[in-house]
Formats: structure tokens, sequence, C-alpha cells
């Protein structure tokens, strides 16, 4: 049965979910969770993707965004290819990273986009990579230290999320 066609068109809000291969881990090491962040933020940049809310666990990641010009599948293309290459060099492995393509929501109301905020943000907390919500505001890879002003990025958006929460 073939996949049906994204809604992919520039502006639209996505909430976008990754799964590593049969839920391995996505990130084996400190390193590898910096060179996701570090790609996710040079890629929406270069894509002019609005970056809103993000969360990145051990096997999964959930990014809140707004497509550019290039659309969705141009950002996910060039963020996913060029992590799982970086990722198999690293570990000296082939093969597949993620399971199937990445899923993707459209976000369409305010009220769904305010629930996501917590939703995504609040996964770190209770996967326990964080003990507390204390720590949550310092953990590096997740956006809710950027929207709260404790963790600096220039490339995630945080006006439009401080205007809903």
């Amino acid at each position: 049965m073939p996949r049906q066609a994204r809604l992919d068109s520039a502006g639209t809000p996505h909430h976008v979910m990754i799964r590593g291969i049969e839920k391995r881990r996505i990130v084996a090491d400190e390193r590898d969770q910096k060179d996701f962040v570090l790609r996710l933020g040079r890629v929406a940049r270069e894509t002019g993707t609005s970056i809103y809310v993000w969360a990145l666990m051990s096997n999964h990641a959930h990014i809140l965004l707004r497509s550019g010009q290039q659309g969705l599948a141009k950002l996910m293309g060039r963020f996913l290819t060029g992590y799982a290459v970086g990722y198999n060099l690293r570990h000296r492995r082939y093969g597949h990273v993620f399971q199937n393509r990445y899923k993707s929501i459209v976000c369409d109301a305010d009220s769904y986009f305010t629930e996501l905020v917590r939703y995504i943000h609040l996964n770190p907390l209770r996967v326990k990579l964080v003990g507390d919500l204390r720590e949550l505001e310092r953990y590096p890879y997740c956006g809710h230290g950027v929207i709260l002003g404790t963790i600096k990025n220039d490339w995630q958006d945080r006006d439009e999320v401080s205007t809903v929460c």
C-alpha cells in the first residue's frame, strides 16, 4: 500500500516525531546529542524553518516547527540523512538509524499548539532524563530552557511560544 502524500506547503506548522529503528537509540553519547542539536539548528536556519519546541530523548525526538519556503520534506531529508551518515561513521556501523520515515501531524489549532508545547517539553521529565522541572530548565537537549531564557541558541523561535504560554 503506497504512503499518503504529506501536506508540505511552506508555512505549515507540524508536530514531527522521529524514532530509532526497532526503537533503538538515535543518540549513543553526548557527542551524538550535540551533533543532533547543531544539525537541527543549522538546517532550520538554512531552510528558513521556524523551530518552536523540540526534545531529544535516547530513542526518539519531537519537534514542533513551521516549515520554511523549501517545505518540510527538504528540511527533514537534509537533517536526518546528514545525522544518520555522521552517526554511522562515528559508531562504525551501517544501515538505517531511523524507523521508517518521520511522522508529522499538522498543528492547525492554537489549543493543540499550546498542548504540544507542554507535551514535548515535558518528555525528558517523563522518560526520566531529568529529575525535576529545575533540571529540565538547564537540560541542553530540549528547547524548554530556551523558552525560559536559561539556555541560549539563535535558531529556536521563542517569541511564538512565549505569546501562547
